[in-house]
């Protein structure tokens, strides 16, 4: 059973994850073959020895369970502000589903204790910072596995609670952890992937918004529909492309505005920014595909170490190690930062008379009115910032453990950037899309298309017309929470 993405966007949101009919008979297979194991004597990793360079340390039979519990607490050294409440979700739902496995001897009741946190929304509190994505996400696990034994902090709404207090509130009896418990939560990929994953749900929404940003401000230059062309595309057979084309057609489909300049326009070209769409946010598109594709089969995998096979074999790899993710969460990187430095070169030109035929600055009586001159500067700043952020983490690896653990995937840092970059890219969009349905309104009372005229009458259903200089921000905002709200992005269709 694999868990889709569109389902792992539902848990993001609230909804229960779903496990296979047999995930209880399959780990208690593996927790009886790890018993089996124990009873010979033998080192095991992580079971009844230290962990990274304390491996060779033996650990007493009759102390296994105060090294699960000490691996918890020492553990749990995370720092910053702690994650949002769909992340968690997504952890705590990810780590069920890998431990739902069969694969990492670890307890049926381990799985349902995971779910109950979910069920009842105890939220752990979950410091974002402290992982380096190998030996797994060990710090923000370990905070989230101390909520289950009863310690550490957790969320229930607003209010921030000690474990105990938490799950007495949700009636959740605490954990006793078994042999390999500990390690089993604290040891996996779940945490950046969460966060990888959620930056992709944001970055797809913010490619249709910037879809159909595009598409507005095409019209409102009185900009060509030619280059978006099926031909043209079929040609390259890019499939990205070929898609962002089809929507950009659909979007401009039946606007008198282009209808009124298909004869006799002088201009032959239009500008990179209006012309490649389908090019640039084709290849943006290709790399979320590609992004998500990694990151659901991370979803959907066993990635503790050692592994504890049905047949009872222990075995000791690196599947903890998240390059996959560190990669993923770059390019999502690179598409967000080309999605708005695209974006702002359309703003840019909206706003020169030069390359838009509009008035400078979209504003009626320029001079004693600046119109949107700053609100392209505040574009540009954020293009700087995106771009800045969007170098690579993956190639940054620092070693740790005592050099046990020598190279690592920074794919924690690598995924908790990409907040930041969205919320950039929703303020860029946000000013394209202020400046587009500005641009529109000098060419009443021609109308554009019916899906371009809604998402006009989004914009100006919380900013009116630029008459004359206002207090610039709040227009700004209030089309910014629309953006990321996922308004603009809803009307738009995105072929498969």
């Amino acid at each position: 059973m694999t868990t889709q993405l569109a389902t792992l966007r539902a848990i993001a949101g609230g909804a229960q994850p779903e496990l296979p009919q047999d995930w209880r008979i399959v780990t208690q297979a593996s927790a009886d073959a790890l018993a089996r194991r124990l009873q010979t004597g033998e080192a095991l990793y992580g079971v009844n020895t230290g962990f990274g360079k304390l491996a060779s340390t033996r650990i007493a039979p009759d102390r296994l369970r105060q090294l699960q519990l000490n691996l918890l607490r020492s553990h749990a050294a995370g720092t910053g502000a702690f994650l949002p409440a769909p992340i968690v979700r997504l952890v705590l739902a990810l780590k069920a589903m890998s431990l739902s496995r069969g694969a990492s001897g670890v307890r049926p009741v381990v799985v349902d204790s995971l779910l109950a946190l979910l069920c009842h929304d105890v939220l752990p509190a979950i410091p974002a910072k402290g992982s380096v994505g190998a030996s797994g996400d060990l710090a923000p696990l370990a905070h989230m596995s101390l909520v289950l034994i009863g310690e550490g902090e957790a969320f229930q709404g607003d209010q921030v609670l000690d474990g105990t207090q938490a799950l007495a509130m949700a009636n959740i009896a605490p954990l006793e952890l078994g042999p390999k418990e500990g390690l089993a939560l604290l040891n996996g990929t779940q945490v950046s992937t969460a966060i990888a994953l959620a930056g992709l749900f944001a970055a797809q929404d913010l490619l249709r918004t910037a879809l159909m940003a595009g598409a507005m401000s095409v019209d409102a230059a009185r900009g060509s529909d030619t280059p978006f062309d099926a031909r043209i595309h079929a040609l390259r057979n890019q499939p990205g492309q070929i898609r962002c084309a089809a929507t950009l057609r659909a979007l401009m489909a039946g606007s008198a505005i282009r209808d009124s300049h298909r004869e006799g326009d002088s201009r032959v070209q239009d500008p990179y920014c209006l012309r490649c769409q389908p090019q640039v946010a084709g290849a943006c598109l290709d790399l979320l595909d590609n992004a998500a594709a990694v990151l659901v089969r991370e979803a959907n995998a066993v990635t503790d170490n050692p592994l504890v096979t049905a047949e009872g074999d222990v075995l000791s790899g690196g599947n903890f190690h998240a390059e996959p993710v560190a990669f993923a969460a770059d390019t999502i990187a690179l598409a967000i930062a080309e999605i708005g430095a695209i974006s702002e070169r359309r703003i840019a030109l909206l706003v020169d008379p030069v390359l838009s035929g509009l008035p400078a600055f979209l504003v009626a009586e320029g001079g004693i009115n600046s119109g949107f001159m700053i609100a392209q500067v505040t574009a540009a700043a954020m293009v700087a910032e995106n771009r800045a952020l969007a170098t690579p983490r993956s190639v940054d690896s620092l070693p740790t453990s005592a050099n046990q653990e020598d190279h690592v995937s920074m794919a924690t840092n690598a995924a908790l950037r990409l907040a930041e970059m969205a919320d950039n890219l929703a303020t860029i969009l946000s000013i394209e899309l202020l400046c587009a349905a500005q641009g529109l309104d000098f060419h009443a009372p021609l109308r554009s298309s019916a899906a371009i005229e809604q998402a006009k009458g989004l914009v100006r259903g919380v900013a009116a017309p630029w008459d004359a200089d206002r207090f610039m921000a709040p227009d700004m905002a209030a089309v910014k929470r629309l953006v990321q709200h996922g308004a603009f992005a809803s009307l738009v269709d995105l072929p498969a």
